[in-house]
């Protein structure tokens, strides 16, 4: 564990991502991942998730009125903020199942608790997968009883290519910093290729920390950053029935307890907006057939809410998508987007910059290089930047290009 951090010139304590971080970087996680076979054959998809004492808990949910059963359970399981294990199965979504899958879902519970030794309601359980499908749940209770037993600090890893499905890449990081005057570690892992349309989006992502720190605290922390980042992201425009995210926190970094009044707690809250950004950009990126990643910002904006509504139209847009794709700079489709976002803004006073070059001015098409735009899209992460100028609000949100790929990955997805 790395004990001494760089101090920045105000003597504040810089953030630092850890190489090869993962959600068990911080002290006193463990996880490990087995070959269950509930779908797939001969790769892990099952894991789980522990902390050697309960922690604090905080989770944010899919808006979907399918809300699959996984996700109900946990609901009901950290009601009173706390968790201590979480296990994740790969494959099946165990979604459309109506009473056979709460039932499975809480088998999954049970059975994870009495194989921890630990308290019924202090698991979290998350699926993901083909919905309406039944789990095996033979194979899921034997997994379970082999991957309890097999627990490890480097585990983190193995966990984070469990939850895989469709996704190409693993996506896990971790992050330092230092609270009351010890060293605080964040980790986190990751899923998501397709179906990634947030409010919450078939998005699963685990935040592990060792700060000790309330519940209430945590909970401000954690939720005001999800509408930054996790929210912020899509793929496809389809907000799934399992998305997730879910944060413990176990206390073993030692510092006295954070509160939203401790001077640390700003410091903190940063450097969770920094790993959930970083992670929503990793999902962003691995889209399902994509081969870049935009981004658009919104400034300028009468509200937040303004300049969000208008940065995730724009990502989300199927035209924008695939002009990016096409290496085509049709600013058109962005202001398009834009206009029917729902946000408010005077088309008249809008520019719109595609990396460095501007396209746009007043709402009008401008003359410009057409082949330094080109270079620019044909980038692997391509910046928007649309300007209302009527306020001081901004917000940034990240997509990916819309491929041939894409289409093929989805019209065989059951099979």
């Amino acid at each position: 564990m790395q004990e001494e951090l760089q101090e920045t010139e105000k003597g504040a304590m810089n953030m630092e991502f850890l190489e090869n971080g993962s959600v068990t970087s911080p002290r006193g996680f463990t996880a490990a991942a087995v070959a269950a076979e509930i779908k797939y054959i001969g790769r892990p998809d099952l894991t789980i998730l522990y902390s050697k004492v309960p922690a604090q808990a905080a989770a944010v949910y899919t808006l979907n009125k399918f809300k699959a059963a996984p996700l109900q359970v946990t609901e009901q399981n950290i009601a009173n903020g706390m968790a201590q294990a979480i296990v994740v199965n790969s494959g099946i979504a165990n979604s459309g199942m109506g009473i056979e899958g709460m039932q499975q879902a809480r088998q999954m519970s049970d059975w994870t608790a009495e194989a921890l030794k630990i308290a019924k309601d202090d698991v979290v359980v998350a699926s993901t997968g083909v919905i309406g499908m039944p789990l095996p749940m033979d194979k899921l209770k034997a997994g379970i009883d082999k991957v309890s037993q097999a627990l490890y600090a480097d585990g983190g890893h193995d966990a984070a290519r469990a939850i895989m499905t469709t996704d190409t890449v693993c996506k896990e990081m971790a992050v330092q910093l230092r609270v009351d005057g010890k060293v605080v570690t964040i980790g986190a892992m990751a899923k998501g290729s397709g179906m990634i349309h947030p409010n919450m989006a078939t998005m699963l992502g685990f935040i592990t920390t060792d700060v000790n720190i309330d519940n209430q605290a945590l909970q401000a922390a954690f939720k005001a950053n999800i509408d930054d980042s996790f929210n912020m992201v899509s793929v496809d425009g389809d907000t799934s029935t399992n998305d997730m995210v879910v944060i413990l926190a176990n206390g073993q970094a030692g510092n006295a307890v954070l509160t939203e009044d401790s001077p640390d707690f700003p410091a903190f809250r940063e450097a969770l907006r920094e790993i959930c950004i970083a992670m929503a950009q990793k999902i962003a990126g691995d889209g399902e057939g994509a081969t870049k990643l935009i981004e658009c910002t919104v400034t300028g904006a009468a509200s937040k809410q303004d300049a969000r509504l208008a940065a995730k139209a724009i990502i989300a847009s199927s035209l924008v998508k695939t002009a990016v794709y096409g290496n085509d700079a049709n600013w058109g489709r962005i202001a398009c987007a834009a206009g029917y976002s729902g946000a408010e803004f005077n088309p008249d006073k809008v520019n719109i910059f595609i990396g460095d070059v501007q396209v746009a001015q007043n709402g009008m098409g401008l003359q410009f290089d057409e082949e330094k735009a080109t270079e620019i899209l044909k980038q692997k992460k391509v910046k928007i930047l649309v300007k209302f100028n009527i306020g001081d609000a901004e917000a940034t949100a990240w997509g990916c290009d819309l491929t041939y790929e894409y289409v093929k990955i989805n019209a065989d997805y059951r099979s």
